[in-house]
C-alpha cells in the first residue's frame, strides 16, 4: 500500500501574524491603498508548504476565542497583558480588517478553515491531530505546540520560529534535544518555566534546564507536588521552598498550558482541491485586493503537486 502523505494542520493565526510582520505594508496594498501583507505573506506560506510537502490534505485553525474564559478562570494572568483597553486581544488596526479576506481567500480556493467557540486554535488544531487519519504535520511557530508531538501516531510539529522556508521538522527526538523532556511531558515543563507571551510566570528561579531536570526526574507536575510532601525527595532547599511557594499556581499551570484534545468539531472536509472551488469568486478577490501573483502561485502549486 503506498504511504498516504500526512495532513497539514496549519495555526493560521501563527503564519498570518507571522505574515503581517515579515512583508512591508507598503510592499502590498489593494488598489485602493488597503494593506494586504498579512494575506499575500499568508498564501505564500501555504504555496511554499503544499510545495515542499506535497499534502493531499489541509486544514486551516482559527482562534474563535483567543483568551478562553476556562483558561482564565484558572489562571488570570493568562495573556492578560494582550487584551486591548477596549476588550479583545491587541491586534494592529491594519491586521484585524485582513483575516476576513484570508477566510475568503481559502473558501474560494476550497481550503477548510475551522474555529470553536471557547477554544484556541491550538486547542483545534491538537483535536484535529488525534481526530483526523494519521499522520499529521502540525505548522505553527507556538512551543506550546512541542506537545502534540506524537512518534505513535506519526504526528509532527513542523515548527516556524525561523519562518515556513526553513522550517523545523520535529519528531520526538528533536523535542527531546530542544528541551531535555519528551514531547508528552512539554506542558509540566512550559508551566514549570513559564512563558511571559501567554502570561504564564514560571516558578521564579526555575529556568530550562532545571524544570526539565525536574520532570526527567518526577515524571512531571504531578509527581513533583507529591514529593514536596516527602522530606527525603532530595530536594536542594532554596528549590523545595521557591516550588512550595508556587503550589497553588502549580496546581492549575499545566490545565492552562495542555492543549485540548476534545473540541467538538463537525465533519470536516480536508482533501486539497486541484483547481479552486470557486473560480469567479477567487478571480474577483484577486482583483479586488491585488492579489493575483499570490492566488496564482497557490492555485499552480495545488495543480501540481502530484
Amino acid at each position: 500500500m503506498a504511504h498516504r502523505p500526512p495532513i497539514l494542520l496549519i495555526d493560521a493565526p501563527s503564519l498570518y501574524f507571522r505574515a503581517y510582520f515579515g512583508v512591508p505594508e507598503s510592499a502590498a496594498r489593494a488598489t485602493d491603498g488597503s494593506p494586504v501583507n498579512a494575506v499575500r505573506g499568508f498564501l505564500d506560506m501555504l504555496t511554499t508548504l503544499v510545495r515542499t510537502r506535497r499534502p493531499d490534505r489541509m486544514v486551516c485553525a482559527l482562534d474563535h476565542d483567543w483568551r478562553p474564559d476556562w483558561r482564565v478562570a484558572l489562571l488570570p494572568s493568562y495573556k492578560a497583558h494582550r487584551v486591548a483597553a477596549e476588550g479583545g486581544e491587541e491586534v494592529p488596526d491594519t491586521l484585524g480588517p485582513q483575516v476576513p479576506v484570508i477566510l475568503d481567500v481559502l473558501a474560494a480556493i476550497g481550503i477548510t478553515a475551522v474555529g470553536a467557540t471557547g477554544y484556541e486554535a491550538d486547542d483545534v488544531l491538537g483535536t484535529l491531530s488525534v481526530t483526523q487519519p494519521a499522520p499529521a504535520e502540525v505548522v505553527s511557530g507556538d512551543r506550546d505546540l512541542f506537545q502534540l508531538v506524537d512518534d505513535a501516531r506519526g504526528v509532527r510539529l513542523l515548527y516556524v520560529g525561523r519562518g515556513v522556508a526553513k522550517l523545523e521538522d520535529c519528531d520526538d527526538a528533536a523535542v527531546r534535544a530542544r528541551y531535555g523532556v519528551p514531547a508528552d511531558r512539554y506542558a509540566d515543563f512550559a508551566a514549570l518555566r513559564g512563558d511571559p507571551s501567554d502570561g504564564l510566570p514560571g516558578v521564579p528561579g526555575v529556568g530550562e534546564k532545571t524544570a526539565a531536570r525536574l520532570v526527567d526526574r518526577y515524571g512531571g507536575v504531578a509527581g513533583i507536588l507529591a514529593a514536596l510532601d516527602d522530606p527525603g525527595s532530595g530536594f536542594a532547599p532554596g528549590l523545595r521552598a521557591r516550588l512550595d511557594a508556587a503550589r497553588d499556581y502549580l496546581a492549575v499551570a499545566p490545565t492552562v498550558v495542555r492543549v485540548a484534545l476534545d473540541v467538538p468539531l463537525p465533519e470536516l472536509p480536508t482533501a486539497l482541491p486541484q483547481a479552486p472551488a470557486d473560480p469567479g469568486r477567487l478571480l474577483e478577490l484577486a482583483e479586488r485586493w491585488n492579489l493575483a501573483g499570490s492566488c496564482r502561485r497557490l492555485v499552480d502549486a495545488l495543480a501540481t503537486r502530484d
